[in-house]
C-alpha cells in the first residue's frame, strides 16, 4: 500500500454466507468494486450477483463515495456475493452508525444461518434414503 492511501480513512469488516467468507475494505473513492483483485463485472458472471453486492450502497446512497476492495473465498459465486453484501453492510455501519437502522430493516446486517444439511449415515444424502423393496 502506498503512502497516499495509508493516510485515508478506511473501514474494514467481515461478511459471511453459507461457506463463503469475505473481508471487505471501504476506502474513499468513486464507487469502483474490486473482488479478489479483479473488477466485479469480470469476477461475477451473473448480473444478479453484482446487484446483490450494490444493494447496501444503493440503500444508503453511498454508491459513489467509496471504492470497495473485497477478498472472498469458499463456496460458490452466489454465496460469495451474499458474503460481500454482508461485509459491505457491516463496514458502512462502522463508517456511520446512523445507517444501522436502515441496513438492519433491509436485513443486510443479519448473518443468514441457512447452510447445507449434513449427510446422515444409513442414507444416500441428507434426506434421501436408499431404495427400499418390500419383496
Amino acid at each position: 500500500m502506498n503512502k497516499e492511501n495509508s493516510n485515508k480513512e478506511k473501514f474494514c469488516a467481515t461478511g459471511k454466507r453459507k461457506e463463503s467468507v469475505a473481508r471487505v475494505r471501504l476506502l474513499p473513492g468513486k464507487g469502483n468494486i474490486t473482488v479478489n483483485k479483479r473488477k466485479s463485472n469480470d469476477y461475477f458472471k451473473r448480473e444478479t450477483e453484482i446487484l446483490i453486492i450494490k444493494q447496501p450502497l444503493e440503500l444508503t446512497k453511498t454508491m459513489d463515495k467509496f471504492d470497495i476492495f473485497a477478498n472472498v473465498n469458499g463456496g460458490g459465486t452466489a454465496g460469495q456475493a451474499g458474503a460481500i453484501r454482508h461485509g459491505i453492510s457491516r463496514a458502512l455501519v462502522s463508517f456511520d452508525v446512523s445507517l444501522k437502522f436502515a441496513l438492519r430493516k433491509a436485513g443486510f446486517l443479519t448473518r443468514d444461518p441457512r447452510a447445507k444439511e449434513r449427510k446422515k449415515y444409513g442414507q444416500k444424502g441428507a434426506r434421501k434414503r436408499f431404495q427400499w423393496t418390500k419383496r
